[in-house]
């Protein structure tokens, strides 16, 4: 084994933006779905690996099983799924995959649009079953954003990419405005979608889980009371801070066990773990599983 493959054990591989496949140059793809799909050539598609850019899929038909950071979805025509940078996903072996998908790098759109479309909104569920009215309006916005792309793909001579690069931010705002809308009014996610408190709460969880699992320590870093922070973080998912912390660390825990090499002892320092037998301890409180067994169940 050589030094790089031993590294790429140590951590969770992450695969960029696929610029081997349609315009060059250009951080958004959209296309027809099929078992391969627009994908990035190595990614192992039935095992589980992490992407950097967001992925949308509006199916055509059904059932498909797809399991996002551990969970499995099952899908079926008209229904949508929203994977977003950094989360780890694996396609169903057993099933083909038929719709439209759009790849979108993160960067592609500027700062506002990404605020006002939820983009890194990592509390939203990434499933999506729109009504039939819904369902109409995601449809013509996809199709146009589709048609764009195309031209952009053959029409160079009349005008220049620059220009069809805009036209696509515009179309796929268009879009994406559809989908967050129809994301932040599902049960689930209506909640917490205007509590500036708890997006900072989530935030700073984001940032910093592997090192603090404090809830007075995240408190007095964003100038709350605890009690304030209590209240807001319950009122928008239901929970406590206590609890919203430790299901980031235990998410990060199974991505490490089921997707490098790194010994359990070590899985359980990059969560802020440095006692192994403290890790195992909580690991199996919130899993039901020691992690070593639930490395072992996924291989």
């Amino acid at each position: 084994m050589t030094d790089s493959e031993s590294r790429d054990g140590d951590r969770i591989r992450t695969f960029p933006f696929p610029m081997d496949h349609g315009l060059l140059g250009v951080g958004v793809q959209v296309g027809p779905m099929d078992d391969r799909g627009p994908w990035h050539a190595a990614v192992p598609l039935e095992g589980v690996h992490r992407i950097d850019f967001h992925v949308v899929m509006l199916f055509d038909g059904g059932p498909v099983r797809h399991m996002i950071d551990f969970t499995e979805y099952e899908v079926g025509a008209g229904d949508l799924l929203w994977i977003r940078p950094g989360q780890v996903h694996r396609f169903s072996r057993a099933t083909e995959y038929r719709g439209t998908v759009l790849t979108m790098q993160p960067g592609f759109l500027p700062r506002a649009t990404v605020e006002a479309t939820g983009l890194y909104r990592y509390d939203l569920p990434p499933l999506l079953r729109p009504d039939e009215a819904r369902l109409a309006g995601l449809r013509h916005s996809l199709a146009q954003l589709e048609r764009e792309y195309a031209d952009a793909a053959t029409d160079t001579a009349t005008l220049p990419l620059s220009l069809h690069t805009a036209v696509l931010r515009h179309s796929l705002t268009a879009f994406l405005l559809r989908l967050a809308h129809l994301a932040a009014g599902s049960a689930e996610a209506a909640r917490p979608a205007g509590d500036t408190t708890f997006t900072r709460f989530r935030d700073a969880v984001e940032q910093g889980f592997a090192g603090n699992h404090s809830v007075s320590a995240y408190a007095d870093a964003l100038g709350y009371s605890r009690r304030t922070l209590v209240r807001a973080v319950r009122a928008a998912t239901g929970e406590t801070p206590k609890g919203f912390i430790d299901k980031r660390v235990v998410l990060e825990a199974k991505r490490l066990l089921a997707h490098t090499d790194l010994p359990t002892g070590r899985v359980g320092v990059a969560v802020g773990f440095p006692d192994s037998a403290n890790f195992s301890k909580f690991f199996h409180l919130h899993t039901g599983t020691t992690p070593v067994a639930f490395r072992a169940e996924l291989r």
